[in-house]
């Protein structure tokens, strides 16, 4: 899935996001909107892991989309 495509669904995903990642607040998933690269430094710096993992749990993610 593109950013475009979830930049449009960002509602619909925001609830499935706070299922995956309980760590994230609702300001978080909010000021993300889409951005792919801020949601993966928000992961990153609640859960404590490096960047190319919570880059890793994006797309893996976002594949689960399709």
């Amino acid at each position: 899935m593109n950013e475009d495509r979830i930049a449009g669904q960002w509602k619909q995903l925001s609830g499935k996001m706070k299922e995956k990642w309980g760590k994230l607040t609702d300001d978080d998933i909010r000021q993300a909107e889409g951005n792919t690269e801020y949601l993966t430094g928000r992961i990153q710096e609640r859960y404590g892991i490096a960047r190319d993992i919570a880059e890793k749990q994006v797309k893996e993610f976002s594949k689960t989309l399709n």
